[in-house]
């Protein structure tokens, strides 16, 4: 040990390979600032899909739940109405799905245009019905698509057609759902396309020019290649969302008529809060789970940026 200039003695210096005290508690600060994150996830997710994995192995007997092991999942089966929930959600995400995302590349291209004056305006206009309450927008169309006193028969009449039974006959049922879920979702999917349009390079629509491609041709070797990733991502969105819907069909129709709406979550809501059957409902909600995983690998591959 040295004296220093003014008697102090100098500090001890550190052993060579010693590791500072402060070393192990700076290693542990990330992991204390992610903590009350992953107690929230773990109490609030985890916990939640574990229980209700537990719950789908059960049957609630005589007030009493009784576990059935794998029943719950071998009943979904042999269920007639499970699966036509599942056809009519596969009938919405084979057609609404792909007609929605249709207009919404459409309308991301006329709403990067440069001809359009007001652009800002039009895609707040656009973006607007997403931010309607999914309840709310479903008493509107239900107000609006009334047989008797609905608007739209009443315009219909003006011209001298007749009344359309928007909600009570299956196939216009059908109709109504996917009117509503494109006027709601179509804006939504044109902003995300529009954001991804913009990072496209104006260099190569004017290569593309340059080497004598149309507005068709440019389109399709310019901004279908460029919207790749938003389309992939668009698409996987939609189809997670159209596998879950629920409040559209059950504030529409109900399910109806005639099961014509019914979907997997309209069925699950029934099992769970109308037969309180809640170990079905749970086995139907992890046979949606799975379904939705499946289809997201599938789409990812077909999709998916290619190595």
């Amino acid at each position: 040990m040295t004296a220093t200039l003014t008697g102090r003695a100098a500090p001890a210096a550190p052993a060579k390979g010693a590791a500072p005290r402060t070393r192990p508690r700076r290693r542990a600060a990330p992991y204390l600032f992610v903590l009350p994150a992953l107690l929230l996830f773990a109490a609030f997710k985890l916990y939640p899909i574990g229980r209700s994995f537990m719950i789908s192995l059960h049957k609630t007997v005589g007030g009493t739940e009784r576990f059935v092991g794998a029943d719950n999942y071998t009943r979904l089966l042999g269920d007639s109405l499970f699966w036509t929930a599942l056809k009519n959600t596969a009938v919405i995400l084979a057609v609404q799905v792909p007609l929605m995302l249709a207009l919404a590349t459409g309308l991301a291209v006329a709403l990067n245009s440069t001809l359009l004056r007001g652009r800002a305006v039009f895609r707040l206009g656009f973006f607007l019905p997403m931010i309607t309450g999914l309840v709310a927008y479903g008493i509107m169309f239900s107000v609006l698509l009334g047989k008797d006193y609905g608007l739209v028969n009443w315009l219909l009449g003006l011209v001298g057609a007749d009344p359309v039974p928007w909600l009570t006959d299956p196939l216009w049922a059908k109709v109504s759902l996917g009117i509503a879920l494109t006027w709601h979702y179509t804006g939504y999917n044109a902003v995300i396309l529009l954001a991804r349009l913009q990072s496209v390079p104006a260099e190569l629509y004017d290569a593309a020019a340059v080497d004598g491609a149309g507005a068709w041709a440019s389109f399709r070797h310019v901004t279908l290649p460029g919207l790749r990733p938003a389309l992939l991502l668009t698409t996987v969105l939609s189809t997670i969302g159209t596998l879950q819907i629920f409040d559209e069909p059950f504030v529409l129709t109900g399910g109806g008529p005639d099961n014509a709406t019914l979907t997997i979550g309209v069925y699950l809501y029934q099992n769970a809060f109308k037969y309180f059957d809640f170990g079905y409902a749970s086995a139907i909600a992890y046979a949606l789970a799975v379904l939705i995983g499946i289809l997201g690998v599938i789409q990812f591959r077909l999709l998916g940026e290619k190595p």
